[in-house]
């Protein structure tokens, strides 16, 4: 299987596309630009950007030039798609910080050196822009009636929706349009809270140069339980290693749900669709086969093989089954602070296990936190020297968060 578009609808990442017959023609035919947006709103991607951009890498894969556009000139205003309220203002400089930080964590995936591939920041046509030419090529161009139907603004109608966020429609129109003048791109991708900017770009192109344009964007993830995919209890799974550790990145992806393992398998590895089928059949205690073929590949992906090793090895040291311990998370506690004992609760807070004391109590209580793979159910439970094993004590929340606190 060759067609790019027929590789992306295998693995399930085809949520919706305008003329869907001439795109994969197009797709087949010739080699084709194509671009995925990103806005630096943090200094580091995170799981929900994770799958757009695996879209991007078997785009490139199958012949096709990708351009990476960080959004430097659109996070001055702030999407409004999927929110419910506006966006922080964010400042130029840390807007710049962002879009380092970010182009970096592309690299990885992208290989700006190959296949022509691109890297981008809206800010150098953005920033300087003429604000009454814009209206007058641009502006002109947009219903206002029309902008009104589009999930990302009617969604917000009833709260408020303010006129700095009306133009990031426009703003990211004009991206397509500019792309498409300056290289020729002919295909924007993206997740499907997208599907109204993206679709508005390609009819600026087809208003404007006379040209057919395209839209592709793909599902927005959730688990089998109908959570959000990227989401845990201490917030977004970071690509950022200071953020969210290699360890704990591929402990994220080693306790999905059975259910869920396939299509993860599918959207976040570059493995052959009929490995994918298989692992993904695999049932009960098999299954964990799968999951950590899945918690390897997504984390070598992302932090390299080296640490996707390290990951995986204190992975299993944690369960019982031999490997090293070295690369789980570790708090150093002085051993006077554990000598006569420290209140297990008070603990896990000082070691970011809890937001508080009394969340700690409530955890303990209902029977979620272990020590030393130990359930405890004691909220007065008191840690001491006694709980160490070569210096060191397990400390587990749930089936997912661990600390190993060294006494130092």
């Amino acid at each position: 299987m060759s067609n790019a578009f027929d590789i992306l609808q295998e693995r399930g990442f085809v949520k919706q596309t305008n003329h869907e017959e001439d795109l994969r023609s197009l797709l087949a035919e010739q080699s084709v630009t194509v671009y995925l947006g990103i806005d630096p709103t943090s200094d580091s991607l995170h799981v929900g950007h994770l799958l757009p951009l695996m879209g991007l890498v078997h785009l490139q894969r199958a012949g096709h030039r990708p351009i990476a556009l960080v959004g430097g000139g659109t996070a001055m205003i702030g999407d409004p798609s999927g929110r419910t309220e506006l966006r922080q203002m964010i400042s130029k400089e840390t807007i710049c910080s962002n879009v380092e930080a970010i182009g970096r964590q592309l690299r990885r995936f992208l290989s700006p050196d190959e296949s022509g591939t691109l890297m981008v920041n809206n800010a150098d046509w953005l920033w300087n822009l003429n604000y009454i030419d814009f209206l007058r090529e641009i502006g002109s161009q947009f219903s206002v009636n029309r902008m009104l139907t589009a999930e990302c603004f009617r969604s917000r109608m009833e709260r408020g929706l303010s006129f700095i966020e009306f133009n990031y429609m426009l703003l990211q129109a004009y991206d397509f349009l500019m792309l498409f003048r300056k290289y020729g791109c002919r295909l924007q991708i993206g997740g499907d809270d997208q599907w109204s900017n993206i679709l508005a770009g390609a009819d600026l192109i087809r208003r404007l140069e006379r040209e057919d344009a395209y839209a592709l964007t793909f599902p927005l993830l959730t688990t089998s339980s109908g959570k959000k995919m990227g989401k845990t209890e201490s917030g977004a799974v970071w690509l950022d290693a200071a953020k969210t550790s290699p360890f704990e990145f591929y402990q994220y992806w080693r306790n999905c749900d059975d259910a869920d393992v396939g299509r993860l398998l599918a959207f976040y590895t570059l493995l052959p669709m009929d490995e994918v089928r298989k692992l993904g059949a695999l049932k009960d205690q098999e299954a964990n086969r799968a999951k950590r073929v899945l918690a390897f590949e997504v984390t070598k992906l992302v932090h390299g093989e080296e640490e996707a090793r390290k990951a995986e090895e204190a992975s299993m040291a944690l369960f019982g089954s031999g490997g090293d311990q070295e690369s789980v998370p570790v708090a150093e506690v002085p051993s006077s602070r554990v000598k006569a004992g420290v209140d297990l609760g008070e603990l896990m807070h000082e070691i970011g296990l809890a937001g508080s004391n009394s969340e700690a109590r409530r955890l303990i209580s209902q029977g979620g936190v272990y020590v030393n793979d130990e359930r405890v159910t004691d909220r007065f439970r008191q840690v001491s020297l006694a709980d160490a094993n070569d210096g060191r004590i397990v400390i587990r929340k749930g089936k997912k968060a661990y600390k190993v606190v060294k006494i130092v």
